[in-house]
């Protein structure tokens, strides 16, 4: 695969009538994200998007990632006080913020990261831990690994963005170094409950650059039934196209606030 920029892709799927999923692509900032929504027509889909519309003011004023995503949990919650959306809109968020050759992953919720690595055993694999109920099942060993996938309570999450009764969500972060022809896929259940790792992997190997992979992820979500949103992005290991990005902001930024310099 030609392992290039980023690409993104989104599908109401086949039993939903509108979309809850919004996602973010600012390579500039080295930002991309996955937010999920929940909460019904006209206030899932309003979830999410503030939750990526904050996310993004909060990366360019210079927040770390985690902190970012906390800032988004308050703002859903602001939402519904503002009476935008609606009483118990929520959503889940995964976000990838890439500087230089370090990268981090933060979520709420279930929303997925994957890393993949063509030249490993096992190429593709999970790099965040879902807040799930099954989750914690299977971490107490209540439930066994491959009981997770059918379990009746799935779907039942944690922690989410926009939650009344948490005034401060948990929000995981993972630290690593890009690798030679990695690249991270951000998606929503949408995809991870319609397609499993080894599907996931049969695709990967024999797409040849990210839009294919991105449309053929979703291809495959629909194919297996399409009961969710299905959102998918792919972020391929930045070389010198994101540093060319983001140096360029920073030059129009230093531009554009003179009194900053």
């Amino acid at each position: 695969m030609a392992l290039t920029g980023y690409s993104a892709a989104t599908d109401v799927g086949l039993r939903r009538n509108n979309n809850e999923d919004h996602y973010l692509s600012l390579p500039f900032l080295g930002l991309w994200a996955v937010a999920d929504g929940m909460g019904g027509h006209a206030a899932g889909e309003v979830a999410s998007a503030i939750a990526c519309q904050t996310l993004g003011s909060q990366i360019r004023s210079g927040t770390s990632l985690s902190d970012a995503i906390q800032a988004c949990h308050k703002a859903v919650l602001q939402g519904v006080i503002d009476g935008a959306g609606g009483q118990g809109m929520g959503s889940t968020m995964v976000a990838l913020h890439s500087r230089g050759r370090n990268f981090h992953v933060s979520w709420v919720g279930d929303s997925r990261a994957y890393s993949w690595l063509p030249d490993k055993a096992i190429p593709l694999e999970q790099i965040t831990r879902d807040h799930s109920y099954v989750q914690m099942l299977y971490e107490s060993g209540a439930i066994g690994y491959h009981e997770i996938a059918n379990h009746p309570e799935k779907n039942i999450i944690t922690q989410c963005l926009g939650s009344i009764d948490a005034e401060d969500v948990q929000v995981d972060v993972v630290t690593s170094q890009w690798q030679p022809n990695q690249m991270i896929l951000l998606c929503s259940d949408g995809l991870s409950d319609a397609v499993g790792d080894e599907e996931m992997t049969d695709i990967l190997k024999r797409c040849s650059n990210l839009d294919q992979a991105t449309n053929n992820l979703v291809r495959a979500a629909l194919n297996n039934g399409g009961r969710d949103n299905i959102t998918v992005q792919i972020i391929a290991a930045p070389p010198s196209w994101l540093q060319i990005l983001q140096n360029t902001y920073s030059q129009f930024a230093k531009l554009a606030n003179p009194a900053r310099n």
